[in-house]
């Protein structure tokens, strides 16, 4: 087992500060001199100190918990809901967050709002606030409507068409224009019977139910059972989606957190820096140092400041791209209140991996619902060729306006074959066919690139562990290094330049067990994102 992360990264300063010089001890009731952060040749009268002042040493600049083996409920994944259930931020981010309503900029548009004071985050707080306002998932749910009204018009053309319709008219008919001439009939009507005019006028109302029902049409079944499963495929594609956000808030929080530990760092040794220039200043005041040992140590001392704003900008920019993927407000102020999680996995069983994947990796699933539902559509194309049954009438009323009524109805049955269609069923079926092989080649693509994907994580993972095993141990090396190199100065052996290259030596391992940390809970998140479960149990993969 690798040394312990927690404490491991402590500023070389503060533990070299600490220790006095090899033959003396220090005592600890003796005040400690003032340090000058601005001493300035010429400007300072202090003798050459015979050890360096005791400072209380700062807190670890990553905070993590005791690394501890374990396995995640990998096993049980199988059995795992086949969608997370829906969770919300704390009760105090959600207040702070409903307390500033967004922005409204006009025709549904709305913008967020800072709540001016820092809004403390734990890393599932990041994560649910990201579900909650990311555009992708909003656009999700729409299209799931979308396919839900399709399926819905799909069912209709099953069930029967029931139509209500009522009319009423009023109608002049010229009799002679078409072609009926009463005065050639004259002789014909009884004695008396008045003449009968060439222009004729009538009243009508009528009211009736219409019935339209397919009795059997199987190219409709079909087409609606594809419909229902590109329902599957809409919310397959939802978590798919919501898998992605969590990835990405997940590790962009842990970026934040990369950066605050490298400032914690760098703000660290630059008050190492600031020391080892005042104590070259009061050698060269007192006559026993040279003024190259102090322009290197001012040299030292202005390429940290200059590190520290670049990693200060940096980390503003990171914040900025958190708030954006939570949805919140670009200049919302942060305080993210979980420590950088280190927690070794334990190696998973290929095989049950493999097979979790299989059964949980959203992208497959959608393929595998595709192709359903392109056999499905190339069965109904088969159907087309089948006659189709239908049952149709109405049955109502209908009379003079101001008269009498009587009943009307129609009832009839027809048997519809197609026949001169050879050539669109064809083409609909050679389309069909070409979805079919892409799909089964896709599933099968997919399925290789899972076995591939988990295999590369997992070596990812244990290298990324070795990886902060070494740069741990690395650390505790320079950290010793520059203590000794400090002692060395100190009792006149060497120059400011041992101490200077140890500084540079520490400050490189401590950024390198910096992005070690950030690239290991990276790796792990993208086994679990391949392993299909990211969503249901990112937390297990980071934390305990």
């Amino acid at each position: 087992m690798a040394p312990l992360i927690l404490g491991a990264i402590l500023t070389g300063t503060a533990l070299a500060q600490t220790q006095p010089a090899a033959g003396s001890v220090a005592d600890p009731a003796a005040p400690a001199p003032p340090v000058s952060a601005q001493s300035a040749p010429g400007q300072s009268t202090l003798p050459a100190p015979t050890t360096i002042p005791a400072m209380p040493p700062p807190a670890p600049a990553i905070q993590t918990a005791q690394p501890a083996l374990r396995q995640p409920p990998i096993a049980a994944a199988p059995d795992l809901p086949y969608a997370p259930q829906p969770q919300q931020p704390s009760l105090a981010v959600t207040q702070a967050v409903a307390a500033t309503p967004p922005r409204d900029l006009g025709n549904g548009v709305t913008t967020p709002v800072s709540t001016g004071t820092p809004l403390s985050l734990s890393l599932n707080d990041a994560v649910q606030l990201g579900l909650q306002h990311s555009l992708s998932i909003t656009v999700d749910q729409q299209r799931a409507r979308q396919v839900s009204g399709l399926r819905s018009v799909a069912f209709n053309a099953l069930i029967p068409s029931l139509t209500a319709v009522g009319r009423t008219s009023t109608q002049q008919v010229n009799l002679a224009a078409r072609g009926f001439n009463p005065s050639q009939i004259g002789a014909l009507l009884p004695p008396g019977t008045p003449p009968i005019s060439q222009i004729v006028k009538y009243d009508t109302t009528s009211a009736q139910l219409n019935l339209n029902q397919q009795l059997f049409n199987l190219p409709a079944y079909e087409v609606y059972k594809a419909a229902k499963v590109q329902s599957e495929i809409a919310n397959l594609q939802s978590l798919s989606d919501r898998a992605d956000i969590v990835q990405q808030v997940a590790t962009q929080y842990l970026r934040v957190l990369a950066d605050e530990a490298s400032i914690h760092d760098s703000e660290g040794q630059l008050v190492s820096d600031r020391e080892l220039e005042r104590q070259a200043q009061a050698r060269k005041d007192a006559g026993t140092g040279t003024n190259l040992d102090l322009l290197r140590a001012q040299v030292t001392r202005q390429q940290r400041e200059q590190q520290l704003v670049s990693l200060h900008n940096s980390f503003d920019k990171d914040k900025i791209q958190l708030n954006r993927i939570m949805g919140l407000a670009a200049d919302q102020p942060l305080q993210l209140t979980d420590p950088v999680p280190y927690h070794e996995l334990e190696a998973l069983p290929l095989t049950t991996a493999r097979e979790v994947a299989y059964k949980r990796r959203k992208d497959l699933l959608g393929l595998q619902a595709q192709l359903r539902s392109a056999e499905l559509q190339r069965r109904a194309i088969a159907y087309e060729r089948l006659p189709a049954a239908t049952v149709s009438g109405y049955y109502g009323v209908i009379g003079q306006t101001r008269g009498l009524y009587h009943g009307d109805f129609v009832a009839q049955g027809g048997i519809n074959f197609p026949i001169f269609q050879e050539a669109r069923i064809r083409g609909d079926r050679e389309v069909a066919d070409s979805q079919l092989i892409r799909l089964r080649a896709q599933i099968s693509s997919v399925r290789s690139d899972i076995d591939q994907q988990i295999r590369s994580s997992m070596l990812d993972v244990t290298t990324a562990d070795n990886l902060v095993k070494a740069a741990t141990s690395n650390v505790n090396l320079a950290t010793e290094a520059l203590g000794d190199s400090q002692q060395r100065y100190r009792a006149g052996v060497d120059d400011t330049l041992p101490v200077v290259r140890a500084q540079a030596t520490l400050a490189n391992a401590q950024s390198q067990l910096v992005n070690a940390l950030f690239q290991f809970n990276q790796a792990k998140l993208q086994l679990a994102r391949y392993t299909g479960v990211l969503e249901s149990q990112y937390d297990s993969y980071l934390n305990e």
